[in-house]
């Protein structure tokens, strides 16, 4: 068997963070232990919702689910320390890759002026097995051309007309869930409010019926890639830059 190159340091000169994702929990499944982390560092990191993850729930109306599953993930991210949650309102399930999505990020991320910009896995697989879906996949790639739509004034030029001057994200894009990890960050001092965090979307875990438990997950997952980072326990992501 080939050997495994270790995993290098996250970048740790950040001011902000920007968290990009498609639906409520899909930070709390791991990276949320590492925001945990950089808040106690005095990083800025602010969540931008795609959707309010309406559909997520097969037995709750979407108009009763969508102010469900805000509300649990405004009290997720309040866990690690987060207190600014922004909701796109596109709707969920159907999330296409749209100049209108990356127009609405690429504001966001002029907005926030982040030094690094975290979204989950933007391929079509997890790991080689199961397929990714649709949301996850036209969110996660357009977070990536956002990033570069971000810093270029010719691209929608709109956004300078509406005082949003463009911004170059030093760091780049940290992917959480995918299988090409080369940079981490150490959570053991996160962990415990990671997994208070997921278990905040107290609603979906219990409807979802698969038995998860939070701590046994996030655990399991923190230390899944220990043996490439020095032994500890960490969350690992693809940074892209």
């Amino acid at each position: 068997m080939a050997p495994v190159d270790p995993l290098q340091e996250m970048p740790t000169d950040l001011e902000r963070v920007l968290a990009i994702v498609a639906h409520p929990d899909d930070l709390e499944y791991g990276a949320s232990a590492a925001v945990a982390v950089w808040v106690d560092a005095g990083v800025d990191v602010t969540y931008v919702l795609v959707t309010r993850g309406e559909a997520g729930i097969d037995t709750i109306d979407p108009a009763t689910c969508g102010p469900l599953r805000e509300a649990e993930e405004r009290e997720a991210a309040r866990c690690v320390g987060v207190s600014a949650v922004e909701f796109l309102g596109y709707q969920d399930g159907v999330i296409e890759h749209s100049l209108e999505l990356r127009r609405d990020l690429a504001g966001a991320i002029r907005r926030h002026r982040p030094d690094l910009v975290v979204t989950l896995n933007h391929h079509d697989q997890w790991f080689g097995q199961g397929w990714n879906s649709p949301d996850h996949r036209n969110t996660g790639r357009a977070v990536l051309d956002a990033v570069g739509d971000a810093g270029n004034r010719w691209i929608f030029p709109e956004l300078v007309h509406a005082g949003m001057a463009p911004w170059t994200v030093r760091h780049g894009v940290a992917v959480y869930g995918s299988e090409h990890m080369t940079h981490a960050v150490a959570v053991e001092a996160g962990i415990d409010r990671a997994i208070a965090s997921l278990e905040a979307h107290a609603t979906y875990l219990t409807v979802l019926g698969d038995g998860t438990d939070p701590r046994e997950l996030l655990t399991s997952n923190a230390q899944a890639n220990a043996d490439r980072f020095g032994g500890r326990l960490c969350v690992a992501f693809e940074l892209i830059g």
